[in-house]
């Protein structure tokens, strides 16, 4: 073996201790190799395979979420297109939603038990990277707490979304198409714009004594939002949508 260079030999997850009813996902590394430990930049690593939900053996077939967490089971990606083309697995989009299949007890504000605001059973969106994956029962499941769920969406169309807490809905309005000078504008170098028409609002957070807090925004507002802030969806018609916190917003426009 040349001096300053190391293969690393393939191992396998079974090493990895297993717990009484969970059982580790395949993990998977094929070599790596040969580098030189002097150049890291040189490094090359082929071959790896990692699934990241947490598979919960079949004997359990109940699962009681704590506190304020809930459990919804994912919704499955779709694999067409609107017009019939098949989408190959690295195309399709990862689904933000799915339905309720239990709630724990109650989520604790202050001294205060406050019922968990969504139901079994209910159809809800939620935060891109929220919760943990598990394969329950068959299926992908989440496991998240409550305040990771932006709302609730009975249809397919997110404008139709009832934000919970302080999320709020906001349609976003259309990049200039043109520069104050007149030039028209590429796709690629037109400005992602940070403002946008509010369309829904939840119902606000809760105080310490778990009473609700009205937002300040409401409806209809034109409104200008931090950049980097919330989940981007697009509408059934095309339209780009942003849900939010409230603490978000930094101004209504008129």
């Amino acid at each position: 073996m040349a001096s300053g260079q190391l293969t690393a030999p393939t191992f396998s997850a079974r090493l990895v201790p297993s717990f009484e009813g969970l059982r580790p996902s395949t993990v998977k590394f094929a070599s790596v190799g040969p580098f030189n430990a002097g150049s890291l930049a040189q490094r090359s690593f082929r071959g790896l395979v990692v699934r990241a939900a947490t598979v919960v053996a079949p004997k359990y077939t109940s699962l009681k979420p704590l506190g304020d967490r809930v459990l919804v089971k994912i919704k499955t990606a779709e694999e067409k297109t609107q017009g019939g083309i098949l989408l190959p697995t690295t195309a399709q989009t990862k689904p933000q939603g799915g339905e309720v299949v239990a709630v724990g007890e109650a989520r604790t504000i202050g001294k205060s038990q406050i019922e968990i605001s969504v139901k079994t059973g209910g159809q809800v969106v939620y935060s891109k990277y929220a919760g943990t994956e598990l394969e329950f029962n068959g299926s992908n499941h989440l496991i998240l707490k409550e305040d990771d769920i932006l709302g609730i969406l009975e249809t397919d169309d997110v404008k139709d979304l009832k934000p919970l807490n302080e999320r709020v809905l906001i349609k976003v309005a259309e990049a200039e198409e043109k520069t104050a000078g007149g030039l028209l504008l590429t796709e690629a170098s037109k400005e992602k714009p940070s403002i946008g028409m509010v369309i829904a609002v939840g119902p606000g957070p809760l105080d310490d004594e778990g009473n609700r807090k009205p937002l300040l925004v409401s409806a209809g507002n034109t409104v200008m939002y931090s950049k980097y802030a919330g989940n981007d969806f697009k509408g059934s018609d095309g339209s780009d949508y942003i849900v939010l916190r409230a603490s978000d917003v930094m101004a209504v426009l008129s």
